[in-house]
């Protein structure tokens, strides 16, 4: 299986380039503007890490780099130190009107938060633009499969029956059958299918069960067939601000699945796992590569706000803190708080990578060339 991926490796590692480097661009593009904007002067801004590939200084004193290693970016802010951490000598040539830490706590958090907004705006603006050209996806109202011994079943339900109201309310889309079968938990309900050019009525009670618990109601069937619907902009605009919240929405679902222990870690990805998605969307056209990129946008800009140290989330703890103190936070409460948050992150790091191999199959190619 690891082999399959090597004649693709090419495709691969482009995408990934691409859409590594769109998110990244954004996110410090929006710490690098909201410094602009609150006086603190920007030394660098740098797309990748290490030597760089290419460098240039603009006419305010901002260099630009593309650095060989694509995994992350920063924008180095003048100032941006703890005066505590740096020498006399550094602290001489700090400009006091525009450094980072010269500046109020407002300021400092407009310019941290700057990067997660402008994740999610961008996630927003990809949205809205897929929906006014390729169109919105939708779930027609056509049955795929019906689950053995469901309650679609001993209705009569048949794949590609097509439900065409429930109970006298219209359907639109599958959503619209979703919606009102999770309502009725054990009710009888009436549904209007078309089936083979004509229409009947069928009877239906449908199932129960306990979700978090509240009672819904089950059908089981799945959806089999999607259609595009091309949307006005405006109603483009307020379909991908809808979606861009739909999916933060879920993904913070995800995360606390986890964490109450109700999901398994094993959805955890990292690089390697972007890399290869990547690679696979890239072959599906640039409509699905432009929704992943607004997907991981949403992904990224939500684990920069999680209250960690050393993550956009964890300054903006300590900015509120010291907002309500008065004062900052003691040095050494921070550096012990950006300790943890470091070590947190290599944990998750390294549990991520190992997630990575596992499904790449590395570790089942070594185990066959040991047995």
């Amino acid at each position: 299986m690891l082999f399959h991926i090597v004649p693709d490796f090419a495709r691969t590692a482009v995408a990934f380039a691409v859409v590594l480097g769109v998110l990244v661009f954004v996110h410090e593009a929006g710490h690098y503007l909201a410094a602009r904007w609150r006086g603190v002067h920007v030394e660098a801004f740098s797309i990748g890490f290490g030597r760089p590939l290419a460098a240039w200084t603009d006419r305010h004193g901002t260099q630009w780099k593309i650095g060989w290693l694509p995994l992350g970016g920063y924008v180095k802010m003048h100032g941006q130190e703890r005066p505590q951490d740096v020498p006399e000598e550094v602290r001489a040539d700090w400009v006091p009107s525009r450094t980072f830490h010269a500046k109020s706590v407002g300021s400092r958090a407009i310019v941290v938060a700057a990067g997660p907004v402008a994740n999610f705006l961008l996630a927003m603006v990809l949205f809205t633009l897929l929906f006014a050209t390729a169109g919105q996806p939708v779930a027609l109202p056509v049955v795929g499969d019906v689950l053995a011994g469901s309650a679609a079943a001993r209705a009569g339900l048949q794949p590609q029956d097509r439900v065409l109201a429930i109970d006298g309310a219209p359907i639109r889309d599958f959503t619209d059958i979703q919606r009102i079968v999770m309502a009725h938990p054990g009710a009888a309900l009436a549904l209007r299918v078309q089936r083979d050019g004509g229409e009947l009525t069928l009877p239906v009670t449908t199932d129960v069960r306990e979700e978090d618990g509240r009672r819904i109601g089950l059908l089981g069937i799945r959806g089999g067939a999607t259609t595009f619907r091309r949307l006005a902009p405006l109603h483009a605009l307020g379909a991908g601000v809808v979606q861009a919240w739909d999916v933060a929405a879920d993904t913070l679902g995800g995360v606390w699945q986890m964490v109450s222990g109700r999901r398994s870690t094993e959805d955890i990805g990292g690089p390697l796992r972007i890399a290869q998605l990547s690679g696979q969307v890239a072959q599906l056209g640039i409509a699905s590569l432009v929704s992943f990129i607004a997907v991981l946008s949403i992904n990224l800009g939500l684990i920069n706000l999680f209250p960690i140290p050393i993550l956009d989330g964890g300054h903006l703890l300590f900015y509120i803190a010291e907002a309500v103190r008065g004062r900052p936070i003691p040095p050494r409460a921070q550096e012990y708080g950006f300790r943890a948050g470091f070590a947190l992150l290599v944990g998750l790091f390294i549990l991520a990578t190992w997630n990575d191999l596992t499904h790449l199959g590395l570790f089942r190619w070594v185990s066959g060339l040991i047995g």
